[in-house]
């Protein structure tokens, strides 16, 4: 069977398009969608038109004729209906063809419905979806599911999380404002129309955002035991981490140090800590959006840190860190 689908136009007309749903199946003479079954029959002055080869039940729908002219687009809607063996006998036709003239709108199912007709229930089936999104924080972002069936399905959007409670959009377009980290992760598309189990799909949502360092604690090691500073960070992408003692870079494979880093953390290891190893630690996370530090102490037995000004107490005296000895002796 074959379906033909015509629009009639005249001279104002600058840009045509033919549109199924919200795909675009041919604009102008360039075709757009890749079924082969959709081709261009009349692309002149007076019409436009296409024709869709051996029919089937998913090509059952709203098709729109775009037309341009000199002051405002305007178009053109015909409902496609496909009919079976026993409906095609008692219409006398095979396969449904429509004619349009712009402005006009109408549809196959208002000329063509008779109550002989036998209803046809076709199973829902997604045929489209948006793919997998990778974003910024604070983006806007905007997923598509469109999907056939008869009666319609009704599409309905879930966010796949703990924290998500019931549909957060009973549309074929989910649009999502100002998205944060909390809101990455799958979305389901579900289309249901009651003839069979619903069909659903998924599309992965990723939030790109810059480090947050969770933990980073000061530790305090006798000397000659083993010593660990860690330090975690969340980021996507991934943080990369660098440590530095004072305004010292520390490389990796230097010797008595061992820096690990993973990707959600990276752990400085001393594995035989001498005094000169006690002081102050940087760790730095950064990734392409940013970056953030934190500072801890690796002190000796005995020692009281103090986390808020950067000091540690051994024996009854305050030792403090990089404090020139000009500033100490104003002290006496």
């Amino acid at each position: 069977m074959k379906a033909a689908i015509r629009c009639s136009v005249d001279n104002r007309v600058t840009r045509v398009a033919w549109l199924n749903r919200s795909s675009i199946l041919y604009a102008g003479n360039d075709k757009w969608c890749l079924d082969p079954r959709v081709v261009l029959l009349a692309n002149t002055k007076t019409q436009y038109s296409i024709q869709i080869q051996d029919v089937d039940v998913y090509d059952e729908g709203p098709y729109t004729c775009s037309v341009q002219t000199d002051n405002h687009p305007k178009t053109s809607r015909v409902h496609l209906i496909v009919q079976g063996e026993e409906e095609e006998e008692e219409e006398g036709r095979h396969g449904v063809a429509e004619h349009l003239r712009w402005p006009s709108v109408r549809t196959v199912a208002r000329e063509h419905a008779s109550p002989r007709l036998h209803s046809l229930q076709v199973s829902p089936k997604i045929t489209e979806i948006s793919s997998d999104i990778s974003i910024n924080e604070g983006g806007n972002v905007s997923l598509t599911c469109i999907a056939t069936g008869r009666p319609d399905p009704t599409i309905t959007w879930r966010h796949i999380s703990p924290k998500a409670v019931g549909f957060i959009s009973e549309d074929e377009y989910l649009e999502i404002t100002g998205i944060t980290r909390e809101q990455s992760g799958e979305y389901e598309c579900s289309a249901s129309n009651d003839v069979a189990a619903p069909v659903v799909q998924r599309v992965k949502v990723t939030v790109n955002y810059p480090p947050y360092i969770s933990d980073a604690k000061s530790t305090g090691v006798p000397v000659g035991q083993k010593g660990i500073l860690l330090c975690e960070a969340s980021a996507v992408p991934s943080a990369d981490f660098q440590w530095y003692k004072d305004d010292k870079r520390l490389a990796e494979g230097q010797k008595g140090l061992k820096v690990e880093n993973k990707a959600f953390f990276s752990r400085l290891t001393f594995f035989n800590v001498s005094e000169q190893d006690y002081g102050n630690y940087t760790c730095v996370a950064s990734n392409q959006l940013g970056n953030t530090n934190a500072s801890m102490i690796l002190y000796g037995p005995g020692a009281v840190h103090d986390g808020n000004n950067g000091a540690w107490r051994r024996g009854g005296c305050v030792w403090l860190l990089a404090l020139p000895l000009t500033q100490l002796a104003r002290q006496f």
